[in-house]
């Protein structure tokens, strides 16, 4: 007989969690406070961009080894998603594009610098390509006119986050997964409810109920703008050094680029501050003129799941009810990491590829666990 699990939470890691396991013949149950577009999620404001070595410069080396994972998987997890549904969902493997103003060569040298140390760390990463004018221009010729040097970072890639949310979405009906809307729920509501495991994957909604009080959730908060500029044409996500506010810029399809994004230690969830939108917009003109006509679609704020060192964890305070959180501005990089992890764990009681991405597994029964449940 097949086993019952509820999913406590519909964001991304709620959906890619209750799609592998309806997969594999689970019955399903998703319960969520908000409705079926994710409106509350931090995966629908997100980037979604998919850059390990990007990242290495500012994040621990398990993040990267998670990311350098992820790119390979969610190549297949979208592939396989776009044959089921509908809705087909942006993925794009271009690399990473790095600019800098001439004020900035400093900076931009140790950040070169830097992302050649952990190359030299792990092999696995693609090293950087120093860029000149002319193979600038080759590259990326939208922006050979204010940039004379770069950096260009292989393998590195992006998904459009919003088509993969509603796919997924598409894909948990035809697999018959029961969902419930507008429906707010702690782990011990769904005590004797038969469910044989309730996965938590709420986010900061789950504060409250997150079993590892040594290591407190809390919210990041981050801005980022939506805009459509037929006049920009570039090819990549694009990253720029600046001293005060560096920025990305992450192309989707059909002239859709996310600009963004701040990184505030606060939970506060007003709108963009008139600063923010100002340093991200000017920053993005700095890229590209044609950013003077884009016409602003949306900026919108969220805050990111963040446990005290950045890294995320899995939780198993009790027989039945496991906890997945922790993902900070990470989600999307680490998702098929820690969804994996977490299908392991529920098939027994060790995962190697917790062991292999050093993921904080903390168990109740003290067995096979990283650490315990306080």
């Amino acid at each position: 007989m097949s086993l019952s699990y509820a999913i406590l939470g519909a964001g991304l890691m709620g959906r890619m969690m209750a799609y592998t396991l309806a997969q594999s013949g689970a019955r399903v149950t998703v319960f969520e406070r908000s409705g079926p577009d994710a409106e509350q999620s931090a995966a629908r404001v997100a980037a979604s961009m998919l850059a390990p070595l990007a990242e290495s410069a500012i994040t621990e080396p398990s993040v990267v080894r998670m990311g350098l994972y992820g790119l390979d998987r969610w190549k297949g997890l979208i592939e396989q998603l776009n044959r089921e549904v509908k809705q087909q969902t942006f993925f794009a493997q271009n690399g990473t594009l790095v600019l800098w103003h001439r004020l900035d060569t400093a900076q931009a040298q140790r950040f070169a610098e830097h992302l050649e140390r952990n190359v030299r760390m792990n092999p696995a990463l693609s090293s950087p390509w120093h860029l000149d004018d002319k193979a600038l221009a080759e590259l990326e010729p939208s922006v050979a006119d204010r940039f004379h040097q770069g950096l260009f970072l292989p393998r590195e890639g992006q998904l459009d986050n919003r088509q993969l949310l509603t796919a997924l979405l598409q894909a948990l009906e035809q697999l018959d997964v029961v969902l419930h809307w507008h429906t707010a729920c702690e782990p011990n509501d769904l005590e004797g409810q038969g469910f044989d495991w309730v996965i938590d994957c709420r986010g900061l909604g789950a504060r409250s109920s997150w079993s590892n009080t040594h290591n407190p959730l809390r919210g990041v908060r981050g801005e980022v703008i939506r805009v459509h500029a037929p006049e920009v044409k570039l090819q990549r996500p694009t990253r720029l050094i600046h001293p005060r506010y560096p920025i990305y810029i992450a192309p989707k399809e059909n002239d859709l680029y996310v600009i963004g994004a701040t990184e505030i230690e606060s939970e506060d969830l007003s709108p963009v501050s008139v600063r923010s939108s100002m340093e991200l917009l000017s920053a993005a003109y700095s890229v590209h003129s044609g950013f003077a006509e884009a016409r602003i679609l949306e900026s919108a704020t969220q805050c990111r799941p963040t446990l005290k060192n950045n890294l995320p964890e899995i939780c198993v305070p009790r027989a039945g009810l496991m906890q997945i959180n922790g993902l900070y501005r990470h989600g999307y990089l680490i998702a098929p990491a820690m969804m994996d992890t977490a299908q392991q764990l529920l098939l027994g009681q060790v995962s190697p590829l917790a062991q292999r991405f050093d993921i904080q597994v903390h168990h109740h029964d003290f067995r096979n666990s990283f650490a315990s449940c306080a």
